[in-house]
């Protein structure tokens, strides 16, 4: 069988040479370089190759009510309203002082935070908000702004000629404590100590074809070093202004939550009920024409709290030195002398305080301020890196 193997493919090498092509003198031509075969789109060879991932399409998105609605004609809405009245299983539901409830509901939804319906005798919030300021890390000064009152302007002013004077280069103005409000002078009056001579720093824009009011600053800054401000989603009117404006005007950082959107102007209009409807009727531009109405400002650097801590932090920090509630205690760590002896200081303290059988209470951590020290910081050390 090998033998007869081997003649078979004797004989079909030489029947190969025979019926090739030969080159003048005998000899033969070299050998052809094979094509590759062209791509296969049969199934045997998709088979072969690796499995083809088809792209799972992205599904739209379901339609809000809303978007539903704001989609209809005026035709289709009036056509939807009397099928309605015509087919509801409880047509009382529908009765006209029903439909006034209803679309009175839904402009209150759709116009917040520009309308609002407030109860009659609404408790009001008569808890001052004391201004304060410090020191932290004999490098940072800190303002807590409170309420915004002429009081506490000048409590500012005193505060800034005290940073000046012991060289203090970034200051951190934190806006969590100020309640909201429309009183824009105010607003005005604190970022001009932060803002250049003549600069234009907002404009209150009316409705209708009232004139917009101009807030310029007509004073010169007492402070220009680097700023911070930190916001939450309570900052509101007088306040989110500040921000937006010292964000524009003097090149600060926001640090925080977005805040409220309500950087208008409002009037209270009293039903006869006594139940008052809050309305808008006057909106904050900054002066490259953005408006802070409705989205509110967007902090550069977002950190949020559970609004329940952050209350006991402001409450707290009003008693003692903020620094105590960002600066962490120092912990015991591994060392040369410790990883020659066998021994690893960071896990006997921890199983040290496991078998502790009254652990203190874990200490607030004000986390929004901690991150606006770490910018300050990070800040400081660039600015004083060589740069080739």
């Amino acid at each position: 069988m090998k033998r007869l193997a081997l003649l078979v493919f004797v004989s079909n090498a030489l029947f190969a040479q025979s019926t090739a092509p030969t080159l003048p003198g005998g000899g033969l031509p070299p050998p052809e370089k094979t094509p590759m075969p062209a791509a296969k789109t049969s199934a045997t060879a998709v088979n072969s190759a690796a499995p083809v991932t088809t792209p799972t399409p992205t599904p739209a998105p379901t339609p809000t009510t809303r978007s539903l609605i704001d989609s209809l004609s005026p035709e289709e809405l009036q056509q939807a309203l009397s099928l309605l009245k015509t087919n509801y299983v409880k047509p009382e539901a529908l009765a006209e002082p029903e439909i006034s409830r209803a679309a009175l509901q839904g402009l209150v939804d759709r116009l917040a935070p520009g309308v609002s319906l407030i109860p009659a005798h609404a408790a009001k919030n008569a808890e001052p908000n004391p201004f304060r300021s410090e020191i932290v890390n004999d490098r940072i000064g800190y303002l807590r702004l409170g309420d915004l009152t002429k009081n506490n302007v000048g409590e500012l002013d005193a505060a800034l000629k005290n940073f000046g004077a012991k060289t203090i280069k970034a200051v951190i103005l934190d806006l969590r404590a100020t309640p909201a409000s429309s009183d824009y002078d105010t607003a005005a009056e604190v970022t001009k100590r932060f803002c250049a001579k003549g600069k234009l720093l907002f404009t209150l824009k009316k409705s209708g074809t009232k004139p917009a009011r101009l807030f310029t600053s007509n004073i010169d800054p007492l402070f220009q070093g680097l700023l911070v401000i930190i916001v939450d989603a309570d900052t509101a009117g007088a306040a989110e202004v500040i921000a937006a404006v010292l964000r524009t005007n003097a090149k600060a950082m926001v640090v925080g939550e977005k805040t409220s959107g309500q950087a208008v102007e409002f009037t209270d209009l009293q039903l006869r009920g006594g139940n008052i409807l809050r309305v808008a009727i006057s909106e904050i531009v900054l002066p490259d024409n953005a408006s802070i109405y409705p989205n509110g400002v967007k902090p550069d650097i977002a950190v949020t709290m559970p609004d329940a801590q952050k209350q006991d932090l402001l409450r707290a920090e009003l008693e003692q030195s903020v620094a105590s509630f960002v600066t962490e205690t120092e912990r015991v760590r591994m060392n040369e002398a410790a990883l020659v002896a066998g021994r690893n200081p960071e896990l006997d303290a921890y199983e040290a305080a496991q078998r502790t059988k009254d652990k203190p209470k874990s200490q607030l951590r004000d986390v929004q301020l901690q991150r606006a020290i770490d910018l300050v910081t990070t800040i400081g050390v660039y600015e004083r890196t060589p740069r080739e």
